[in-house]
């Protein structure tokens, strides 16, 4: 019987750089994880692609999934949902593959309280104002959206408490290395790698 795949979650406040750095890691290619694209109402932003990026659906059908219990996890975050199908993390999970989540706080939470046993990553700013110029810079939002955006990291960054491990994105390549090694170190705690040591004995 394969071991079960191991749960990572990369969270963060908005604008924290959770995409770039996520890219990052799975371009630099040798990762033995698959990642699960997330659910969303939000319209795309230049260069997004549908089923790679995000599943972009409508507002109806998002809480379609919802009310059917089809969701690992979803938000409502500046009057947009993001979320986590569940039945494709558990598929994937039971092959025995590792599954990467790059999620925000809110739903981070709940996966949290479904899954205890993944990996929790929180990719952090450098500084606040180091945050507020990465989100004008994308140059998606007007002034009032990204006011609203940098109350609610403050709110955020105070979640850090509830993860396993905090990661500074202040150069990309510094957070990817940084990650790999948490995933690589994780498979390697007594408590995931026990249960096959049990069955050889138990064979003897």
């Amino acid at each position: 019987m394969a071991r079960r795949g191991m749960l990572i979650v990369l969270s963060g406040p908005s604008g924290v750089g959770k995409g770039t750095v996520r890219k990052a890691i799975f371009d630099q290619g040798g990762n033995d994880f698959q990642y699960s694209i997330s659910m969303t109402t939000r319209k795309p932003r230049k260069g997004e692609v549908d089923g790679e990026d995000y599943y972009f659906v409508s507002k109806e059908e998002f809480e379609k999934n919802i009310k059917e219990g089809q969701m690992l996890e979803y938000a409502q975050y500046v009057d947009n949902y993001y979320g986590t199908p569940l039945k494709y993390v558990n598929q994937t999970l039971d092959s025995g593959r590792d599954v990467f989540l790059e999620i925000e706080v809110n739903g981070a939470r709940q996966v949290r309280e479904k899954m205890p046993d993944g990996v929790f990553l929180f990719l952090t700013p450098p500084d606040l104002m180091e945050l507020k110029q990465r989100i004008i810079n994308r140059g998606t939002e007007d002034m009032d959206t990204i006011n609203k955006r940098m109350e609610k990291a403050v709110d955020e960054i105070k979640t850090m408490r509830d993860y396993d491990y905090a990661v500074v994105n202040d150069k990309i390549e510094n957070a990817v290395e940084e990650i790999k090694n948490i995933i690589k170190g994780e498979h390697l705690r007594v408590t995931r790698v026990y249960p096959e040591y049990q069955e050889m004995l138990g064979e003897l």
